[in-house]
């Protein structure tokens, strides 16, 4: 009775606190991390079909003979950046309980007829228009099976990004938002609502919709799989979602409030173009919480983003050996058109 009594207090801090604050201190989606494999076709399939722009190529700071490539707006804005992880030879995982099985990106309201049309030119399968929340999309899967959908939207005003192979007013414009397969949702609910500035926004066919605005960039759906399969994360899956802060005091912010309520949050870890803080949320996704700042241009021109192999400091003395080890690539946009 106590302990309850102790949690309960906890909580009710916990929420005085957000409704305090002058700003949210989680604002959307930053940047969503999948599995990949061969390296020249994941860079392909982002940048050529799907027209995103390479904003930066690094390496896995913890696996350092593996590329980490980020793909974005002309910035790399938070909630445009969707990164990679390839993987040369990593078998195929499989889609389901505990995992994010589906990014859906942003596209203007009229451009499911070009997508579709666009998507078939290079032999990608996509679903029949699908209607929800009273929005059209389709779903498709890139090289590796990694779940995509594109949802139409007079919602979003961000620009977007072309490297001149897709019509400016048929652009991505960056994330839409993000399904979670969990097999119960009441405690991750209770993470989003209670300690992560989201809301339950509406219900529909048991896909459970939340927003910080409710708007493209920030949307978080829960689809209930109460007796699915566990997924097997490899190529093709999300190895994590991060969610925006604005700089490390917020940052500290949300780790406090997240360790005080029982949550197992790691140190801060510096990514040189954010900072992080990860944990598991209930159902078994990796959460990671990523500063807006310092942002992608810090070691590169704005022009020229993505262009060189961009290394840690910490790395920098193994430079060569690092870079023999990583498989060359290059962007072959002229080839999509």
């Amino acid at each position: 009775m106590v302990l309850s009594a102790i949690l309960l207090a906890g909580s009710l801090t916990t929420t005085i606190l957000f409704k305090n604050n002058m700003s949210a201190l989680i604002t959307g989606i930053h940047h969503i991390t999948a599995i990949a494999g061969n390296a020249q076709e994941n860079v392909d399939f982002y940048t050529g079909i799907l027209g995103l722009r390479m904003v930066k190529k690094t390496i896995n700071f913890d696996a350092p003979d593996v590329y980490h490539f980020y793909f974005g707006d002309e910035l790399g804005t938070p909630g445009t950046v969707f990164t990679t992880f390839p993987f040369e030879g990593a078998r195929k995982g499989t889609k389901g309980a505990g995992e994010l099985t589906y990014t859906a990106f942003s596209i203007p309201v009229t451009s499911l007829t070009y997508w579709k049309e666009r998507l078939r030119k290079y032999n990608i399968i996509t679903s029949d228009v699908l209607t929800r929340f009273g929005e059209q999309l389709i779903r498709f899967e890139d090289h590796d099976g990694m779940g995509i959908e594109l949802i139409a939207n007079d919602q979003d005003d961000r620009k977007g990004w072309t490297y001149g192979n897709i019509p400016a007013e048929h652009v991505i414009k960056g994330f839409y938002g993000a399904t979670l397969n969990l097999r119960a949702k009441d405690l991750t609910e209770k993470l989003l609502t209670q300690f992560m500035n989201y809301k339950f926004i509406a219900e529909e066919e048991g896909r459970y919709r939340y927003g910080t605005q409710g708007k493209p960039g920030d949307i978080v759906d829960i689809v209930l799989d109460k007796s699915g399969r566990q997924g097997v994360q490899s190529a093709g899956t999300v190895h994590h979602i991060a969610f925006r802060t604005a700089n490390t005091q917020t940052q500290l912010e949300i780790q406090n409030i997240l360790m005080n309520n029982g949550y197992h949050v790691t140190e801060v870890k510096d990514r040189n173009y954010f900072k992080s803080i990860y944990f598991r949320e209930p159902g078994g996704v990796l959460f990671e919480i990523a500063t807006d700042e310092p942002g992608f241009a810090i070691d590169e021109d704005e022009a020229h983003l993505g262009e060189l192999l961009k290394l840690p400091e910490w790395a920098e003395p193994h430079r060569e050996k690092i870079a023999s080890r990583l498989a060359k690539v290059q962007l072959n946009t002229e080839k999509y058109v």
